[in-house]
């Protein structure tokens, strides 16, 4: 993947391990975003990067956002954007923090329950309401298909609910599935929302809004045979704007609709910079002998999502000369804490302890999944560089 000459600079610079964000890049790919879907409200997954300096770079874009929790809520009003370009998107909330955010000005929240319903007329009276609907998540890296949602005939009894408890059943909304890689999935989704909207005009209840959620893929990752991930962002756009078309003439009301990307617009911009701890080899049980290439930073410090795929490494000291397959993990003694170990990285065969290695395609959740200090390993410092080396830094 083409490195930024700001992330790259930053990088070179580096004289210890931190997560570096390129805020160029991300308003960039906001721009794009925009281009992309003209007259769609974005509001940024707070969660794929709790960073006040990219929330700062994405609401001067334009950009409002998506929080999980009244902690999260402050941090996207603390860059100036009013409450009401916030969404209170998790379908899971306690009375506590509905009222904590009602208190903060917000008035829009997502749902997918009938005693969630009763608690936001209850602590949030006259407040807005999305009911999320459920859908299959196939073609994603993380479905997120068993926790949050509901069919269309409970979207039905929610939103009827909401509007006799004196709320607003604004709109429906949903999510395709985290780095999503099938644009079909976005044809399915519209589907559903159709027979969604159909349902609820029956029984007279007129939405105005469609929250088409994230899933927005990041185009940097590699699949855990180390083979890029290639995701075809023309036809997932294509979709998305044929499908606004179809939920238009099925709306007896004229549609605003909402994006809430996360990766999609901050996983490309952000690298970290680590360190070779040691390369061995092993032998297996089998008999056969592996390499292992042991880095400073892994599952625990930025890199969880090792999971489900490869984050794209290079090694700026030692370009060029002879590789060995070798299976890549972290610092811990966790045994999760490793790349797939049947599907070995090239690495350089003459690596040694403190030579430095980037890691690519890092810039979502690597902040929002580091531990307190797992095995004594501190969080990851980041810092902040737009255009030339420049800009801020700081610890979470």
């Amino acid at each position: 993947m083409v490195m930024a000459a700001g992330l790259r600079a930053a990088l070179a610079a580096a004289e210890d391990d931190m997560i570096v964000f390129d805020l160029t890049g991300i308003d960039e790919a906001l721009a794009r975003l925009h281009r992309e879907l003209p007259g769609v409200e974005v509001r940024f997954a707070v969660k794929a990067c709790p960073v006040d300096e990219v929330l700062a770079v994405l609401a001067g874009g334009g950009a409002g956002f998506d929080a999980a929790s009244p902690r999260e809520i402050e941090q996207a009003l603390r860059t100036g954007r009013s409450a009401h370009r916030v969404h209170y998107g998790n379908t899971v909330k306690s009375d506590q923090d509905i009222a904590a955010a009602r208190r903060l000005g917000v008035r829009d929240f997502a749902t997918d329950s009938v005693p969630d319903v009763r608690a936001v007329a209850a602590h949030a009276p006259g407040s807005r309401v999305f009911c999320r609907l459920s859908t299959a998540g196939t073609g994603a890296l993380w479905p997120l298909s068993r926790k949050s949602g509901c069919g269309v005939p409970d979207a039905v009894t929610v939103l009827e609910t909401a509007r006799a408890h004196g709320l607003v059943p604004g709109g429906l909304s949903l999510h395709v599935g985290s780095q999503q890689m099938d644009p079909g999935a976005w044809r399915s989704a519209i589907t559903v929302l159709t027979e969604a909207i159909t349902a609820l005009r029956q029984r007279g209840v007129h939405i105005d809004q469609v929250n088409l959620g994230g899933g927005l893929p990041a185009l940097g990752y590699h699949d855990r045979q180390g083979q890029p991930l290639r995701p075809d962002l023309d036809r997932i756009f294509a979709e998305i704007r044929d499908g606004m078309r179809r939920l238009s003439r099925t709306s007896a009301r004229p549609l605003r609709f909402v994006l809430e990307p996360g990766r999609h617009l901050v996983a490309d911009h952000g690298a970290i910079r680590a360190r070779v701890v040691r390369l061995t080899e092993r032998r297996r049980h089998d008999g056969h002998r592996q390499h292992w290439l042991y880095l400073s930073c892994g599952k625990f410090t930025g890199l969880y999502e090792m999971d489900k795929l490869q984050y794209p490494l290079v090694f700026p000291t030692r370009p060029d000369g002879p590789t060995v397959p070798a299976v890549v993990a972290g610092p811990t003694c966790d045994s999760d804490d490793a790349f797939a170990a049947e599907h070995p990285v090239p690495v350089p065969a003459t690596v040694e302890s403190g030579d430095p290695v980037w890691i690519l395609a890092a810039g979502a959740y690597s902040v929002s999944y580091l531990t307190s200090g797992f095995n004594g390993f501190p969080p990851l410092p980041h810092h902040a560089v737009q255009g030339a080396l420049t800009g801020g830094a700081g610890n979470r």
